[in-house]
This record gives structure tokens, sequence and C-alpha cells, in this order.
């Protein structure tokens, strides 16, 4: 059963918000409206870094149809598992997925959840496009649009926090944990998408090598790696692939061209899941 979460903060002075009608306020009258599609902006302008942060409308766009279409689907299924393994019974479990994107994770989490385990689920993302796509395909969770490097989330009320190809920022992720609650962090890996950067860089730059510690507040509790074969077919699917990773900005005109002229290509998916305790 997916339930709503409510345990949210006021971004302004960390309060406690309460839902009121539509809208969420704190005791210091602070109020943040809930859109008509269902979401919350609760990133004030003093947070911001530029006017529209985080992904543009025609990258959530990209991200959407991609994602939709079932690529990643394996990647989906192994967080969904990692997620809801040794989740407490008998009580109401809270997950946030921190740079939820479109929701395409969250939804995929959603549709995991035994009908017998309750689970409150909010998304939240610094792209206002992002959040209004997620509200739009799935009204169960709370979507809202804020940053991690201040939660709007009340200290110790998580018992998951899910964070993919994101910014983990773990002084917050630690503080809106529960004790014993869980980080699940997914990164790519060292050969992910290597087909498609090999075409679109002149040389690829060697790889750092992967930090075995965990980071502060964290203790590791167990990692998988993840790797298969990808088969895009048509111009259209490599388009959205680069739409949605860092990619796009990062190559050359040349290069992305020449990416523009592929009409099929195999890929290696790579990824690696790391679970997390929150030390005590």
């Amino acid at each position: 059963m997916i339930l709503p979460f409510t345990s949210l903060a006021c971004p302004l002075d960390g309060a406690p918000l309460r839902s009121q009608g539509a809208a969420w306020r704190c005791a210091n009258a602070h109020s943040f409206d809930i859109a008509a599609q269902g979401y919350a902006n609760l990133l004030p302008v003093q947070q911001k870094r530029s006017r529209d942060p985080g992904d543009s409308k025609e990258m959530v766009a990209a991200r959407r149809r991609f994602l939709n279409a079932g690529h990643y689907q394996p990647i989906a299924a192994a967080a969904a598992r990692a997620v809801l393994a040794d989740l407490p019974a008998g009580r109401t479990a809270c997950c946030l997925d921190a740079g939820c994107g479109e929701g395409y994770y969250l939804r995929q989490l959603a549709a995991a959840v035994p009908e017998a385990q309750r689970v409150a689920l909010l998304g939240l993302d610094i792209s206002k496009w992002a959040v209004l796509a997620a509200a739009k395909q799935d009204k169960q969770p709370t979507w809202l649009v804020g940053t991690n490097a201040r939660l709007p989330v009340q200290a110790g009320t998580l018992d998951r926090v899910l964070c993919m190809f994101g910014f983990p920022v773990y002084a917050e992720f630690a503080r809106v944990l529960k004790a014993g609650g869980e980080l699940l962090q997914v990164d790519a890996g060292p050969d992910h998408l290597r087909e498609l950067r090999e075409i679109i860089y002149p040389t690829l730059k060697p790889e750092r090598p992967a930090d075995s510690s965990p980071p502060p507040g964290f203790a590791e509790l167990a990692n998988e790696s993840l790797r298969f074969t990808l088969e895009l077919n048509g111009a259209e699917q490599i388009a959205d692939l680069l739409a949605m990773t860092p990619h796009l900005y990062r190559a050359s005109a040349e290069g992305r061209a020449r990416a523009a002229a592929l009409t099929a290509l195999s890929l290696t998916v790579d990824v690696r899941l790391t679970r997390y305790a929150r030390a005590a």
C-alpha cells in the first residue's frame, strides 16, 4: 500500500509543515501552495543557483521517453529489491528518492511494494520540469521541487533514501534517516555506456579508482554490479539517451554530430548499487 509522505519541514526555518487545504504551512506562517498537478515547490529563490535549475523541459521529455520504453528496467528492478529488503514490518516505512527526475524509479518501486507493506513515498528533484512530469504520471507518491543540499524533510523520519545517478549530500541523508535507516546509491560503473563515449569523445579519460571507504555517517552493508547489453534502434532512441546524460554538454559539436548520424547502437550498461546503513 502506497501512502503520502507527511513529515515535511519548512525550507526556510526547518519547522514541521502541515497540510492545510491546497498548501503546506508551518507554525511561522510560511506557506507553500500545492499545484493543481499535485506537487509542491519547496525550493525558495534564495536556495537557487540559477533561475531554472536542474534538467530542462527537453531533457526531462527525453528521459521520460527513454525510461518508459523500459531500457533501464533491470536497474529499476534491482533498486526496488534493495530498497524493499529488510523493511520494518508492522508500520509504515518512509522512502525518499533524492533526485527523482521524472519519477520512473519511484514508480517502479511503488509497483514492487507488497500488498501487505505500507510505504510512504517522497520524490524530490531540483528541476520543476522533472517534478511536474512525475506528478502527472503518478499521483500516489508525494512530489516536491527541492534540493538535496537542504532537504525539506524532518530529521530522523526516513527508513530509506534512494539516490539514482544523482548528487548525494551525505550529511543531509544522515540527518533525515532514522537510526539504522539505509541509503541506496546507484552510480555508473567504469564501462557504463562506453560505446557511446568512444564515439563522442576523441579519447576516454582513465577511470578514477573507486573510493572503497563509506561516506561519513554511514557503514557499507552490501554492494553489487549490474551489467547488461542494451540495443538501441533508431536515431531517436540514441538522441534521447544522449540528451538525458551529462555527455550532451561535455561532448564537442563534432562528437554530438557523430552520435546524431547513428541509426543503431549496441551499448554496455554497467552500474554499481551500494547499500549503506546510517551509523548510530
